[in-house]
Formats: structure tokens, sequence, C-alpha cells
């Protein structure tokens, strides 16, 4: 397997993504270029740490770039106004300049963070993202999206910046538990059913070998789903128009995390997974999208091991007025009316703005009985 690299089109803010194994070891390379002043704020967390941090920092000091790392806990709990508060004192206890480059070594709590905080730090300076989750690595790292949760809902305070670069080591994954792995393997397979059949299809296929650990499998499909969202992306940075498909099980997913407190008992990925199943579920009672999709995308979900519906909630799952509560303070939100990304089938997602809330209430009802 070879090292693969490819390019986010935005102009002056245009970066490259490069995919392949030991990448982490072999840092330098690709970021020593990009860090215009000496030392890199590097930002991990406890779990990450132990794991990954002496490898880069080996591989910078032997390029001759001394690193000052910053490790946070782990965890969704650490994407809040306090944690970011203690990493921008933590980050200007080492005098940063405007030159000065950060790197979020880590899932995507440490991506969106460091993002975050890169973005707002003397108004602006540089990062980097290396990410070590399979989640992390196919979505919240490439695209610029920054932002952390507030009481309010997730990834309510943030920013649109992008990163200078994007390292993904798929040997990072190895150390992923089953759970984590298939917790990024939903949004995987969201590119497929938002856009692209003929992924889909070679999901149906590979998903078991790429879940167990297949390196050529999982490097496969980290590639295609960073083309398809610096596609997307690329012509639509802001979310103003075809970018809103990559929600596709958000709508869903975000007010199921938010309802169960964005604890470690639901991942995002997890929550993503019920959400998208939710969305065709929606699209089929709405007659959009037809039953025999609804039925393969939850038999394959479930295959791989992945939730399919609330009864992987047990005694948390949370009730239809809860649930319609909290899409309501969703990002989507427009004039009061609930966005929703819905599909006429597999690989046929479109926004809607203009759904029912009563069906969906209604569908709600159905999954909860």
């Amino acid at each position: 397997m070879s090292t693969e690299r490819l390019r986010v089109e935005l102009g002056p803010r245009s970066y490259d993504i490069v995919i392949g194994r030991r990448l982490i070891a072999e840092a330098a390379i690709h970021a020593k270029p990009l860090i215009a002043r000496p030392p890199a704020i590097v930002v991990t967390d406890e779990t990450v740490a132990k794991l990954h941090l002496p490898a880069l920092q080996a591989s910078l000091a032997a390029s001759g770039v001394e690193t000052k790392p910053i490790v946070l806990p782990p965890g969704e709990e650490t994407k809040d106004f306090a944690h970011l508060q203690s990493l921008l004192d933590a980050i200007l206890d080492a005098r940063p300049e405007r030159r000065s480059t950060l790197i979020a070594l880590g899932g995507g709590v440490i991506g969106d963070l460091t993002g975050f905080a890169a973005s707002i730090t003397l108004r602006g300076i540089d990062y980097i993202q290396i990410p070590t989750t399979l989640l992390s690595q196919v979505d919240s790292s490439v695209g610029g999206k920054t932002a952390i949760d507030t009481r309010h809902g997730k990834n309510m305070v943030g920013s649109f910046y992008q990163p200078r670069l994007v390292l993904i080591d798929i040997d990072s994954l190895t150390t992923l538990p089953k759970r984590e792995v298939l917790a990024g393997y939903a949004e995987i397979v969201k590119y497929g059913l938002l856009g692209d059949a003929a992924f889909f299809t070679w999901c149906e296929k590979n998903g078991p070998a790429l879940r167990d650990g297949d390196a050529a499998a999982r490097q496969y499909a980290v590639m295609t789903s960073c083309k398809a969202k610096a596609e997307i992306v690329a012509e639509d940075e802001r979310e103003e128009g075809r970018r809103a498909l990559l929600n596709l099980g958000h709508t869903f997913g975000h007010a199921l995390e938010a309802a169960t407190g964005f604890s470690p008992d639901l991942l995002h990925g997890e929550a993503i997974s019920i959400g998208m199943v939710m969305a065709f579920d929606l699209s089929a009672k709405l007659g959009l999208a037809p039953e025999s999709d609804v039925a393969r995308v939850r038999r394959h979900f479930a295959a791989m091991g992945m939730p399919t519906g609330l009864d992987a909630l047990g005694n948390k799952r949370p009730g239809t007025s809860e649930m319609i509560a909290h899409m309501r303070h969703d990002k989507k939100v427009r004039g009061g009316t609930i966005t929703f990304i819905l599909a006429r089938g597999i690989g046929e997602a479109f926004v809607a703005r203009d759904v029912d809330v009563a069906e969906v209430e209604s569908m709600l009802e159905r999954e909860s009985a």
C-alpha cells in the first residue's frame, strides 16, 4: 500500500490530505515545511498521548522541530467551554505568535477543540490535523468545521477554519476497540448512502474485512470518504448548499446525543447509525424511498454489529417530545423549521425543509412502541 494524497481545493486556503501507513512516525516529512515557527504545540488527550505522542515528537525532533504537548482528558465531555478555556490558557502560556502552529493529535474531540482554539488564538494561527480514530479520519478532520458542545446542543459554538494539512495514519486504527471502529464506519457508509450507491455496495462486501483490521480495505474506504468530502467542501465550504447532505442521519443523531447527555453510553457514530436508519425509514414513510432500500440499510448495519434503532439505548431511550425539542435546537433549523436530509433511495440524498413534524412524531412513536 502506497501513501496517497488528495487536495482540498479552497483557493488560498487549500490543503492536502495525506493517507497511508506509518505516517505519525514519519510526520516531519509532511508537517515540517508547514511549521513556520517552532515549537509546535501538540494538543492531544491522555489515551492518545500514551499511544502516539512519543512517535510524533521523535519524528519532529529528528527534523529539528521542538514540540510542546498539551494533554487533555479523553471523551466528549472535554469539548466544552471549561476545557476550551484551559486549552487556550495553556496555549498562551507557550507564548505563541501568529506564525505558530497547533497540531491536533487525536479523535474528533481533540480535532474540533484544537481547530476552534486555533481559529481564535491571536485571531487565527495555523493548525494541522492528525486524526487517530476512524470517525475523525473520514469526517471531522476534513472540511474545517470546528466547535464545542453547550447545554443547548452539540457543536453549537464554533467556526469554519481550515487546517494546513490532514495527516491520516491508517496504522493508528489498530489501537482502536471494535466499538470505535464501527462508530467511524457509520460515517464511511454515509458517503455511499448520500451519493454513491456503488460505494455502498462495496461496503456491503468489504465492511467486515474493514471492521476486522484489513489495512487495504481501511485505506480504500478512508480515501474514498475523504475524496467525497473534499469535493463537497470545495464546492460548498460554509454549508450553504450541497454540504448539508453530509448531515444525513445527523438531525436524529444529534438529538439522540443531546438526549443522552453526550455520554460514553452513545458514541457519535452510533447515534448517526441509528439516525441514518431513521432518515431512510422516514423517507420510506413519506413515499420517497423504497422500503427495500430501508431494509437493505438496516440489514447491513445489523450485520456489522451497529445499532439500528432506539432499542439499542435500553432504558435511556428518549421520548418523542424530547427528541423533537432537541431537533428544534439543531443548527440546521431555518425559520423555525427543522431540516432533514432524506433520500429517494440509496445514493440519492437530498435536503428537505418542508417535512411535517407530525410525520416525524408518528415515526418516532412507532419506533418507541
